[in-house]
């Protein structure tokens, strides 16, 4: 079926998409000074309101309070307030701050929600989203990128998200159907299976498409029947499916005394 493409600001899609590009880094800028975390993120959520990337109270207040430098490398958090992707090692970035805020606004999160989310990578997106839902479940292919995500979640006191380590394309049929998915990964086309996990009247937000190729869509289920609206180019890394002989593994973090792990950002 045809889809729809949504209007948006003039210039607003290159700029997002660009945003969206995997792999790119720019060196840290060490200053000696102690960093004022909370008026970086105060001041990156005003900008992207002023860029009408987002609009919703709700979303804009849980990108005010989750601490995205606590989700990017140490040598990089001076950068984590920037609007761009940021490697987090084993080839993949977090999402740049535009991006998660128009994919979560598109989702249109309600308090009693259940969400699903394809791509846990850091583990940014599923916080924003655990701030305006009722549970989160999140599904990563790496198994690296799945344990620090659940244990660096659990040390923050996001208590309402749950992390798999398996195969995205699957989705996570135990909790099915979801009041919205979102997925951080492209794939060539729309996996059956979470199409079917997506609860009636629910909406996805997923980039499709080949790299350099890709769009975002929205999808709404609606009287069984799927209704897809376009929203702009993007390029997000591609959704890799999972090994026939790779159970998924639901992540479970041991409790540990001792509070904040050595190297996590302290303060604000």
């Amino acid at each position: 079926m045809g889809a729809e493409r949504a209007r948006l600001p003039a210039g607003l899609w290159l700029v997002a998409a660009m945003a969206a590009l995997a792999g790119c880094r720019v060196a840290a800028q060490p200053t000696g000074e102690p960093t004022d975390y909370k008026a970086m993120r105060e001041a990156m959520v005003d900008r992207l309101v002023r860029a009408r990337y987002v609009k919703n109270e709700r979303v804009i207040e849980a990108l005010r309070e989750v601490r995205r430098e606590a989700f990017v490398p140490p040598e990089l958090r001076d950068q984590a307030y920037e609007d761009t992707p940021l490697p987090i090692g084993f080839g993949q970035t977090i999402s740049a701050p535009s991006i998660v805020a128009m994919m979560t606004e598109l989702l249109e999160p309600k308090p009693e929600d259940v969400m699903l989310e394809i791509g846990t990578g850091s583990g940014y997106q599923a916080a924003v989203l655990a701030r305006l839902v009722k549970h989160v479940y999140t599904i990563e292919i790496l198994p690296e990128l799945a344990r620090t995500a659940a244990a660096r979640l659990k040390r923050l006191g996001f208590n309402n998200v749950s992390v798999r380590c398996g195969d995205g394309y699957k989705g996570w049929p135990e909790h099915a159907p979801f009041d919205g998915i979102i997925v951080t990964c492209a794939p060539t086309d729309i996996p059956q299976a979470l199409v079917e996990q997506l609860k009636e009247g629910g909406r996805m937000v997923i980039p499709v498409g080949e790299l350099w190729n890709q769009e975002l869509y929205v999808l709404r289920k609606e009287k069984g029947r799927v209704v897809k609206r376009a929203v702009l180019p993007v390029i997000f890394v591609p959704m890799v499916p999972g090994r026939e002989d790779q159970p998924a593994e639901d992540i479970q973090v041991p409790e540990t005394p001792g509070g904040q792990q050595t190297g996590e950002p302290k303060g604000e």
